[in-house]
């Protein structure tokens, strides 16, 4: 039975789904979907608005990741199953009337197909302000992992990844580079090593399975 709809609003009431018990008092529209909205549990940033049914709810509760239902394709899907980023749920939570969920996750990696952190952009972040910089990894980052997902012919990024004297030979050849434009007090050529040095790190990471998000994560438990 549909919980009804006052019943959700009431004060204090306890919207959180945390089991299958509480799928019940989801509010799932006549094609069995209900929108679900990801918030990045750090930043408050909203990353992207899906669709799931009762089998996409249940998996997100069951593993941990956020799980979809894709209405152009008719199946279940996993949120970053290919790309590797995917959504790994912290809290999942219903409106005051059921018919909207709201997961607060922590993404590994841009949530966005087009390597945006989000899928509305520069829109919701604080102060609407774009980082450029931190925009620009996290698009360089979802290409390294899509290139270790599908390794194409052709590719440098997959021959450093398929080859680990190459991958750290040049490694260390950015960062001798580097050092010599610094050196010289070369600035524009310092940022262009630097950036090339970026790559191969990210590059380097990427070979043990670990991204942006990982680097970040270091970063974090060093602050202060």
């Amino acid at each position: 039975m549909t919980t009804p709809r006052e019943d959700h609003g009431s004060a204090g009431a306890d919207r959180t789904i945390a089991t299958s018990a509480d799928i019940g008092s989801i509010r799932f529209d006549d094609d069995g979907l209900v929108p679900v909205v990801a918030q990045d549990l750090e930043s408050g940033t909203v990353l992207m608005v899906a669709w799931a049914n009762r089998e996409a709810v249940e998996q997100t509760l069951a593993t941990g990741a956020v799980h979809f239902w894709s209405r152009s394709r008719g199946e279940l899907w996993k949120k970053g199953e290919t790309s590797g980023n995917t959504l790994a749920l912290e809290t999942l939570h219903a409106d005051c009337d059921g018919d909207t969920l709201l997961a607060l996750v922590r993404p590994a990696g841009p949530a966005c197909h087009t390597g945006d952190a989000t899928c509305f952009g520069a829109a919701t972040r604080h102060g609407c302000d774009t980082d450029a910089a931190a925009d620009a990894l996290q698009r360089l980052d979802a290409v390294l992992a899509s290139r270790a997902d599908e390794r194409p012919a052709g590719s440098y990024t997959t021959r450093l990844l398929d080859d680990e004297n190459l991958r750290l030979k040049k490694l260390g050849e950015e960062t001798a580079e580097l050092v010599a434009a610094l050196a010289k007090n070369d600035g524009p050529r310092a940022l262009e090593e630097a950036a090339d040095l970026v790559y191969h790190l990210l590059v380097a990471l990427r070979a043990e399975e670990m991204g942006l998000d990982d680097l970040r994560s270091a970063l974090e438990e060093r602050a202060g």
